[in-house]
């Protein structure tokens, strides 16, 4: 069972997975057609990419979207990855979490000036509205996410 949040009114819908593979969910607060369930709402981080971004950040509704900026070359990013990792399967839908390469991911990472890694960048309403840059422990991150949830 998965959380996912209606890209029209920001209301939070039970969707069981194999349910959803069969029909398409529909929000039970307006009816709008539900996107399908997604990684993050099975504990691991979503792979946020160049071609992806708009549809799993930006319209993601209320709910906040933790972005982990990061490249595999980097020591910090390896060191910050656990923290991600727990964070995800923490969310309980209260949040997401995602990863965005950027190395491969050039578009977004110069969209939003990532200039250092990691950086941690958080999305409320389709806005950016926090950014944390370099190691950050765990506890500092979910406070700070949780000022958003």
């Amino acid at each position: 069972m998965s959380i996912v949040t209606c890209p029209k009114c920001g209301a939070k819908n039970r969707v069981d997975e194999q349910r959803a593979s069969e029909a398409t969910p529909k929000c039970g607060k307006c009816g709008t057609e539900l996107p399908a369930p997604t990684a993050g709402g099975d504990g691991h981080p979503i792979t946020i990419t160049d071609a992806n971004f708009a549809s799993e950040v930006l319209q993601a509704g209320a709910t906040p979207v933790l972005i982990d900026a990061w490249a595999a070359w980097c020591g910090p990013c390896r060191m910050i990855a656990p923290a991600i990792e727990q964070l995800a399967a923490e969310s309980a839908g209260r949040y997401r979490v995602g990863k965005l390469n950027v190395d491969e991911n050039q578009r977004v990472a110069g969209q939003f000036h990532i200039d250092s890694i990691p950086t941690l960048l958080i999305f409320k309403n389709g806005q950016l509205v926090d950014r944390l840059v370099g190691l950050t422990p765990k506890p500092a991150i979910a406070a700070k996410l949780m000022q958003y949830a």
